[in-house]
């Protein structure tokens, strides 16, 4: 098995254990579950706002241990008066190091809209989402055929949460899902290989709707790139790991975003 197969199957796991200790009937009595939630799509749009959803994650199955010590809290708060647009939060433990108490940590410092960037394969998931005060959700093409992402994406939106689909080729642009998702987000590496280019973003844009929301992810590390992507078209940047590569990634972040506002 590949590592995004290893990742499934372990996903499996532990959502039938969670199940089994957390019945969903628990998790809607949480203090989050109520509470409106904020638009991802909206956010990466604002003009006052940089377009970077900021990621926080300890380590992964590509680089490794990155920064097993972050403070959620204070990096969180220092990505958001940085002025990022949005915060994603990892929150599988086995391969990325991360916890929902990492997410709940952020939400309870935080207004902004949060994606919980895991890797979601049941409605269970979606349900445990909303319960620790996330906003949006990441469905991964490469883990889900059109029906299975279609009905957890419904799913997902009855509950008030968007939607970032995430493709890294042309076969995993499915057409009938453009109008059943929020954004559409472009993986640069190869969850499969771990490869990472920005030319994938550059490649797949054409193929997806003048209207929706885009997203360019992974190995975006200057402001020249960003520049580029937003040339061509894309809306909003998740960048993680070259911030969270420094001791304090809130300070990169700052330093990265007023570079990035200067040029405007």
């Amino acid at each position: 098995m590949n590592i995004l197969e290893t990742i499934v199957e372990q996903k499996k796991k532990e959502v039938a254990e969670r199940k089994s200790l957390h019945p969903a009937k628990q998790l809607e009595q949480s203090e989050f579950f109520a509470r409106p939630t904020a638009s991802l799509k909206e956010y990466v749009q604002r003009k006052d706002l940089s377009g970077i959803i900021t990621e926080i994650k300890r380590k992964s199955p590509s680089k490794g241990i990155i920064n097993p010590d972050v403070s959620i809290e204070r990096t969180s708060v220092g990505y958001v008066q940085a002025g990022a647009s949005a915060l994603s939060i990892l929150t599988d433990k086995e391969f990325f190091g991360g916890s929902s108490e990492d997410l709940i940590a952020a939400r309870k410092l935080n207004t902004c809209p949060i994606l919980r960037k895991d890797f979601t394969i049941d409605e269970y998931q979606i349900i445990e989402a909303k319960s620790i005060g996330a906003d949006a959700i990441l469905l991964i093409s490469a883990i889900l055929d059109p029906k299975q992402a279609k009905q957890l994406a419904n799913f997902a939106h009855s509950l008030k949460l968007e939607v970032l689909f995430e493709v890294h080729s042309a076969e995993e642009l499915h057409p009938e899902l453009f109008s059943v998702v929020d954004l559409i987000g472009v993986n640069n590496r190869d969850l499969k290989t771990f490869e990472v280019s920005l030319d994938v973003s550059k490649k797949l844009f054409d193929m997806m709707p003048k209207e929706s929301v885009k997203i360019s992810e992974s190995g975006i590390s200057s402001v020249e790139a960003i520049d580029e992507l937003r040339g061509i078209g894309f809306d909003g940047f998740l960048m993680g790991e070259n911030f969270m590569k420094n001791g304090r990634p809130e300070e990169a972040a700052k330093e990265f975003m007023g570079k990035l506002k200067s040029r405007k």
